[in-house]
């Protein structure tokens, strides 16, 4: 439904997007992820014809974005950074202006702001105008209008941005029912969203695709994915250590707390040793003291990210 295809934007001198190129498939939810500046907002910009992209090419449903964008732009929902909207409307005369502005008119018109206001919670506030919304109540307000065609691709910049923690699970749900018929691509800095929404997810740094594949594929990226976190009390500490650096498979222990006679340790298998095996290695070690933990670490997001995107100090150091 999407295709990107070595796209770059410069603005002057300023290369914002240097030659990425990816798809979206029907039934794909993609997150977009990558530190401010990094070249999401332009680059979805450029997938919605808000903006020209400098060269490369975006085609959405098979239409060129450049070269054919009214059927392009016909089947895309789009909501904006910031959530923009006339403030001086009421929400439902703001949602009905959309609804016009896409096609709709008539019982089909009522029926899409019915939906909308149905799906976004937005019941108890149609009749007040934008300007008295809060930031949750209005950054909703302009999600519905981007769904308001029932689009069959949907681009969200910070979909969640200013909702409350229960807001934000009411969208997450939505995107990911979404997401079984629709192609979603969406900006995000919360990377617990990607895990709970996302089939795949892009990570870009400086204008440039770093990494590309599904939530679990990007957390065995983890320097940790793989490792066993082992507890045990009523022990010796350096005597557990020791003995547990003697199981085979094991490539490295570190310790990670001692508490008295408690110990907790960071256990890393050998090349090709599943963590599975390890960890039944470990538990029929016959070791002194009572295991009070022992689980394998998937890896974290969190880690991944930063260790595949470097602050602006790292790129001016690395430039020295």
């Amino acid at each position: 439904m999407i295709k990107v295809e070595n796209l770059k934007k410069n603005f002057g001198t300023k290369l914002a997007v240097n030659g990425i190129s990816f798809e979206v498939a029907k039934g794909e939810v993609l997150g977009f992820l990558g530190p401010n500046g990094a070249g999401k907002s332009t680059t979805m910009r450029m997938i919605t014809g808000f903006i020209t992209p400098t060269s490369g090419r975006v085609s959405v449903g098979g239409h060129d974005m450049i070269e054919d964008p009214v059927p392009a732009k016909r089947i895309i929902g789009y909501l904006p950074e910031n959530a923009p909207s006339y403030s001086d409307m009421s929400v439902s005369g703001f949602l009905h202006f959309t609804a016009e502005i896409r096609g709709l008119s008539g019982e089909a018109k009522q029926k899409a702001v019915d939906r909308v206001i149905e799906m976004c919670f937005l019941q108890a506030v149609i009749h007040q105008s934008i300007e008295t919304l809060s930031k949750g109540f209005r950054h909703r307000t302009c999600f519905a209008q981007s769904i308001i065609h029932d689009p069959e691709v949907l681009v969200l910049d910070e979909p969640t941005d200013g909702l409350d923690p229960n807001q934000k699970f009411e969208i997450r749900n939505l995107i990911r029912r979404m997401g079984e018929k629709k192609a979603i691509v969406f900006s995000t800095h919360i990377l617990e969203e990607v895990e709970a929404v996302c089939s795949r997810a892009i990570i870009i740094d400086r204008g440039q695709i770093v990494a590309n594949g599904t939530p679990a594929e990007l957390k065995q990226r983890s320097e940790n994915a793989g490792s066993v976190l082992l507890r045990v009390g009523n022990t010796q500490p350096g005597t557990l250590r020791h003995k547990v650096e003697q199981i085979a498979g094991v490539r490295s222990v570190t310790t990670l707390k001692e508490d008295g006679s408690s110990i907790s340790l960071r256990v890393l298998p050998k090349a090709g040793v599943a963590h599975g095996d390890l960890a039944r290695f470990i538990a029929g070690a016959g070791l002194t003291g009572t295991i009070e933990e022992l689980h394998t670490e998937e890896g974290r997001l969190d880690e991944v990210f930063r260790s595949i995107t470097l602050s602006d100090t790292a790129h001016s150091s690395s430039r020295k």
